[in-house]
């Protein structure tokens, strides 16, 4: 099928169409969506060769993945946001480039990338308070956005983020009103900065409600099952443990209920858990009734979002870059339950 076989089953203009697939603002998020399902329904897939050759443009967009974080690669949630942003890309007739490189040669290869046009924009994955990317990018003039945000950094750039913060503010005062006041946090690296907003929010929680902030019911490690597994062991052995735990994934939140089984307890019973939920397509939290209390919010919607914000750019480099803050819903699952022990 071609563009104009498309429009006409559509009943839209061959302009309206090409548009709509290749991010222009003027056209509606519901006719961009439609066309963007008939797209995808009819199997049509834009000439990228041509089409390249009609814009100067390549009509690909990467990814550049450090050699320290490769790990990312096969974290669920990478997947999930990679998956989201090929859906949207693949409707503008966008090819996506991976690219894994050594940590030293990461500036290199982005001068390259804009040198030799291999690219037309950039996703900055995993954020750092203080990321040299941002600007780097910015000098270099090669389109890009950011999936998060970077606490330190001042000058204007393309960002979605989830309102990290406000989660977990709003889980550890979920928590409180169920009588725990002993919560341990389980946060991912917190030079990271979304790992740091959900300190912060934490944090606010409890000076909020005068509980004072305890260093011990606090870790910040790689999200991994065992780093659950092994924290909440730890804490256990505390003389005045937690009755409850905030933790930042649903992979290390497993090794919790891990930990909790292996003590003779009862999750949700005994120990109470939130986790943050990414709505993972094969990590999903329970069926009708969710397993984990938790923070939700879809990491593939938020690739389809972000990939939106970059095609415009390309689209219209002189446009003002744009920033859009999602809000986690909080869902009430079978982890969660009174304070039993008023502690």
């Amino acid at each position: 099928m071609n563009l104009k076989d498309l429009a006409a089953r559509l009943g839209l203009s061959q302009t309206t169409v090409s548009r709509a697939l290749n991010g222009y603002p003027e056209v509606s998020e519901a006719t961009r969506q439609r066309v963007a399902a008939a797209a995808e329904k009819y199997s049509y897939r834009p000439n990228t060769r041509a089409k390249g050759l009609a814009t100067g443009r390549s009509m690909a967009i990467g990814h550049v993945i450090p050699i320290s974080a490769q790990h990312e690669m096969v974290n669920p949630v990478f997947g999930d946001f990679i998956a989201g942003a090929g859906e949207t890309y693949a409707a503008a007739g966008y090819d996506m480039v991976l690219s894994l490189v050594q940590d030293s040669q990461e500036e290199r290869v982005y001068r390259e990338m804009f040198a030799k046009g291999n690219v037309d924009g950039i996703v900055v994955h995993a954020p750092e308070m203080q990321d040299p990317r941002i600007s780097l990018l910015q000098d270099i003039g090669l389109p890009f956005a950011v999936h998060g945000r970077a606490s330190d950094v001042q000058i204007p750039y393309n960002w979605l983020d989830m309102n990290n913060k406000n989660a977990f503010l709003r889980a550890t005062d979920f928590l409180l009103d169920l009588g725990h006041r002993r919560i341990g946090l389980l946060n991912g690296l917190e030079k990271m900065d979304f790992a740091h907003r959900r300190r912060t929010g934490y944090v606010e929680a409890l000076l909020n409600r005068g509980i004072a902030v305890d260093p011990q019911l606090m870790r910040s490690e790689e999200m991994t099952e065992n780093y659950g597994y092994q924290a909440v062991r730890q804490m256990m052995e505390l003389p005045d443990p937690p009755t409850a735990y905030l933790v930042s994934s649903m992979i290390p939140a497993i090794g919790i209920r891990r930990a909790i089984h292996d003590a003779g307890l009862v999750m949700g019973r005994d120990i109470s858990v939130i986790t943050h939920d990414d709505d993972l397509s094969y990590l999903r939290n329970g069926d009708d009734v969710p397993l984990f209390t938790a923070t939700r919010s879809s990491v593939r919607e938020a690739g389809q979002q972000l990939a939106r914000i970059l095609i415009e750019q390309i689209s219209n480099p002189q446009q003002a870059p744009k920033t859009k803050l999602l809000e986690a819903e909080l869902t009430v699952g079978r982890s969660t339950g009174p304070n039993l022990e008023g502690r």
